[in-house]
C-alpha cells in the first residue's frame, strides 16, 4: 500500500532480517536486500506483514520486477519493494541521476537542478528526499515549497540555466500511482530533453548506486544548498506568458463565460494567474474539483482526455453559471481540454487533433498579422507528432510556413524546437493528439497552464467576431480540407501479449507484412521497431527506430493513415487513425 501518512519516521532495518522462506531462493534474496536497504517504516512494515502472511506472490510482484528508467523517468503504483515509487526507490533513481550528471556537467555543482511536486500522496516528501540527495553531494537546489504545476520544472530549468529538473508526479494516473519525471537535461546542447541513449546511460547509473549513500536518508530541507524558486517563478512566469497576449484590452470586456477545473490537480491558482496576466475576467471553478485532493474523489481517472465522462462535473457548472467554454487541466497541468457548448444544450468535447489546429490557425495568424514579410518563407515552423493530425501541415502548404513532424512525445518536439531556435528559426507551436500543446518556447514542453489562457483568448477574440470555436474549425475544414480521426487505446497488462500481438501483424501475409486491411488496400507500411519502411527506395525510415518499443504504422491507398503503438507510461495499445480531405472536396456537415 501507499504511504499516506507523509512522516518521514525512519527506523534502523538490521533488527528487521530474519528467516524468510518463501521456496524460491531468488525471491528471498531480493526481500532480505530490501530489508536491508529500506529505512522508512511505513514501507518496512508493508514487507514484514506480507511475510508473516506468507503473501509470496505478491511480494514477488513488489520485488522481482525492479523498475526501468526510460525516457519519461520513473511511474508506478506506490509502495514497498523494487517495483514501486517509494523512499528508496526514489533515493536509489537520484543517486544514479547524480552520477550521470557529474559525468555529463562538470559545473554541476555550480548550475544545480530543480526539483518539484504535485498533490500527489507522497509528492512532497519524495521531492525532499530527492533534493537532500543532490544537495549531500554538494549539488545545488531549486526546491519548490508548494505544489507546482509540470510545466514550471522546465521552465525553471531555463530560467536558471540548470542541469536538469526533476518533478514528482503520476500526472493524470490513478491515485495510487506516483512518478519521478525527468526533464530537460541540457546534454551536448542546452536544455534538451532526454531520449535514447541517455535514458539508458542514467539507467546504467542508477543500476551501480543501488545502497544508499551514507547521507540519504537523511531529509534536510533547511540545508545552504537548498532554495526555493517558488515566488520568484511565479512573477517571471506569468509576465513572460503574457507575450502571448494578443488581445489584453479587449479580453477586459469579454461577454463569454468559462468553466475552468484542475482535476483536483495543481492547477487552480496558476489558471486564475494566467487570466489574471491575459486581463480576462476571471472563470467559474468545478468547487468539487478545485482544491487539490489526492484521492480524487470525483473522478474514475483524473484524465480530462477520457473526455465528456472526466468532464461532467465541469459540464454541470457551466450549466448552472451559463458559460459556453469548459477548460480542463490534468492533476500536473501539462495537458488541457477543451469543450463547448452547442446551439442544441448539447456539449462538444474537443479532440486533441481539433484544439492542435484551432491552436495552428490562432500561432500562424497572430505571427503573420505581425510579421506578413515572413510568408510565405522558411523561417516560421510548426510541429506536431507523427500519430497527430496532419492539418498543421495543410495548413503550412496554403500559408507559407514550414511544418516538421517528429517521434511522439515532446521529447522529440521540445529537442527539434530547440534545434530550429539555435538556427534562427521561429517556433510558433507544437503538439500531441493526446491534448499536449506547446504553445511558443517558454518551456519547450507541453504546457496546459499556457495553453488554457490562450484558448480562452481566442475564444473570447472569435466570439467578438460571432464565431464560435466550434464554427472556426469548420471554417478551417472548408479553408484546409477536413480531416478526420480516431484515436482510442486498448490496455493490455502483458508485456508477452502485446510482443505476440505486433509480431503476428508483422507476418499476417504469410510471413510478410499484410497488403491489405479487410477490403481496403495498403499501399505501404512503416515499422519503427523494425526500422522498415515500405515507402523509402531503401526501405529505411527517416524518423528514429526503437526496438524498446512497439510502433507500425499503414499508409491506405484511399489517403488513410493509421498507426498501432505501446504507450511508455501506462498498460495500453493505443491506436491512431486518421482521413483527410483535399480542400474543397464535398463532406456530410457532421456540425449539424
Amino acid at each position: 500500500m501507499a504511504d499516506h501518512t507523509g512522516g518521514d519516521g525512519v527506523v534502523g532495518s538490521s533488527s528487521n532480517l530474519q528467516t524468510i522462506n518463501s521456496g524460491d531462493s531468488e525471491l528471498d534474496e531480493k526481500i532480505a536486500e530490501w530489508l536491508r536497504l529500506d529505512k522508512h517504516p511505513t514501507s518496512i512494515a508493508e514487507v514484514l506483514k506480507l511475510i508473516n502472511k506468507m503473501k509470496f506472490d505478491e511480494l514477488r510482484q513488489m520485488m522481482m520486477s525492479p523498475l526501468s528508467f526510460g525516457t519519461a523517468g520513473l511511474r508506478s503504483k506506490m509502495g514497498a519493494g523494487f517495483s514501486r515509487i517509494n523512499d528508496l526507490t526514489i533515493i536509489q533513481a537520484t543517486q544514479g541521476l547524480c552520477r550521470y550528471l557529474e559525468e555529463v556537467f562538470p559545473d554541476l555543482k555550480e548550475r544545480g537542478v530543480v526539483v518539484g511536486f504535485d498533490a500527489r500522496h507522497n509528492s512532497e516528501r519524495l521531492a525532499q528526499r530527492t533534493s537532500s540527495v543532490f544537495a549531500s553531494q554538494g549539488v545545488p537546489v531549486y526546491l519548490f515549497s508548494k505544489i507546482t504545476p509540470t510545466p514550471f520544472v522546465p521552465y525553471s530549468v531555463l530560467k536558471y540555466k540548470c542541469t536538469c529538473g526533476v518533478m514528482v508526479t503520476a500526472s493524470h494516473n490513478p491515485k495510487d500511482d506516483n512518478g519521478y519525471k525527468v526533464r530537460k537535461c541540457g546534454f551536448y546542447s542546452d536544455f534538451l530533453q532526454i531520449k535514447s541513449p541517455r535514458d539508458k546511460g542514467i539507467s546504467q547509473c542508477i543500476g551501480k548506486n543501488q545502497v544508499p549513500w551514507k547521507d540519504s536518508w537523511d531529509i534536510c530541507i533547511s540545508s545552504p544548498l537548498i532554495k526555493d524558486p517558488y515566488e520568484e517563478i511565479c512573477t517571471f512566469y506569468f509576465e513572460d506568458i503574457k507575450k502571448y497576449s494578443h488581445f489584453s484590452e479587449e479580453n477586459k470586456t469579454t461577454k463569454l463565460k468559462y468553466t475552468f477545473t484542475p482535476m483536483h490537480g495543481v492547477g487552480q491558482r496558476f489558471a486564475e494567474l494566467a487570466f489574471e496576466a491575459f486581463n480576462l475576467p476571471p472563470f467559474v471553478s468545478v468547487r468539487e474539483q478545485m482544491v487539490p485532493d489526492p484521492e480524487f474523489p470525483t473522478v474514475r481517472y483524473p484524465n480530462p482526455e477520457e473526455g465528456k465522462s472526466a468532464l461532467d462535473l465541469a459540464m454541470k457548472t457551466a450549466n448552472e453559471n451559463k458559460c459556453s467554454v469548459i477548460l480542463a487541466n490534468d492533476p500536473d497541468s501539462d495537458r488541457m481540454a477543451l469543450a463547448e457548448k452547442q446551439p442544441n444544450g448539447q456539449w462538444k468535447v474537443f479532440t486533441g487533433n481539433e484544439i492542435g489546429s484551432l491552436f495552428g490557425w490562432w500561432a500562424f495568424t497572430c505571427h503573420k498579422r505581425q510579421h506578413p514579410e515572413l510568408y510565405p518563407g522558411s523561417s516560421v515552423y510548426m510541429i506536431a507528432s507523427t500519430v497527430s493530425s496532419k492539418m498543421l501541415q495543410a495548413m503550412a502548404r496554403e500559408e507559407g510556413f514550414q511544418f516538421e513532424e517528429t517521434l511522439t512525445g515532446f521529447k522529440w518536439m521540445g529537442n527539434l524546437a530547440s534545434d530550429l531556435m539555435a538556427q534562427g528559426k521561429t517556433v510558433l507551436f507544437s503538439f500531441e493528439e493526446a491534448i499536449g500543446f506547446m504553445f511558443g518556447t517558454n518551456v519547450f514542453d507541453k504546457d496546459g497552464i499556457s495553453a488554457a489562457v490562450v484558448m480562452a483568448e481566442m475564444a473570447s477574440y472569435l466570439n467578438r467576431q460571432g464565431l464560435t470555436l466550434t464554427e472556426q474549425l469548420h471554417k478551417l475544414y472548408h479553408r484546409y480540407g477536413v480531416h478526420v480521426s480516431n484515436n482510442s487505446y486498448y490496455l493490455c497488462y502483458s508485456p508477452t501479449t502485446i510482443k505476440n500481438i505486433f509480431n503476428r501483424i508483422r507476418t499476417l501475409d504469410n510471413g510478410q507484412y499484410p497488403s491489405a486491411c479487410g477490403p481496403y488496400k495498403l499501399s505501404g507500411i512503416r515499422d519503427l521497431t523494425a526500422g522498415y519502411d515500405s515507402t523509402k527506395p531503401d526501405n529505411k525510415p527517416i524518423l528514429p527506430v526503437s526496438k524498446s518499443s512497439q510502433m507500425i504504422t499503414f499508409y491506405f491507398e484511399n489517403g488513410c493513415v493509421a498507426t498501432l503503438r505501446t504507450s511508455g507510461t501506462e498498460p495500453k495499445i493505443k491506436y491512431y487513425a486518421e482521413l483527410a480531405c483535399h480542400p474543397g472536396d464535398k463532406y456530410v456537415d457532421f456540425f449539424n
